[in-house]
């Protein structure tokens, strides 16, 4: 996999408001937000799309979705709500090749997106 802005956050060799990480994974905030609260949260290893998990990843994505709840939570935006989204190449918006977790909230999200 080619190295990304996020494989360089993950690795320390870039800069990034952190809210969180672990040994497995790592939760910032996005510097083109999208809603009041934005954040990231992206695995430590490299995987650069959903099309590319593995059985093998399954506890790897549940805790990404675990991080995205305590972050959630230390945003002050778990009990109002948030949406939590993972685009798919080019044609779903992904513009960073490395697996990442939207997190979106801050402001009512209305359904369809758009």
């Amino acid at each position: 996999m080619a190295e990304t802005i996020f494989s360089k956050i993950a690795a320390g060799e870039v800069a990034a408001d952190i809210l969180y990480e672990d040994e497995r994974a790592i939760a910032f905030r996005d510097v083109n937000p999208q809603a009041p609260v934005h954040l990231l949260v992206i695995p430590r290893k490299a995987i650069p799309t959903l099309n590319q998990v593995t059985p093998d990843d399954a506890s790897l994505i549940g805790h990404l979705f675990l991080v995205a709840a305590k972050v959630a939570a230390q945003e002050g935006i778990a009990e109002t709500g948030y949406r939590t989204v993972v685009n798919c190449n080019a044609g779903a918006g992904q513009t960073v090749y490395h697996l990442h977790l939207h997190v979106l909230g801050g402001r009512p999200m209305q359904w369809p997106p758009g």
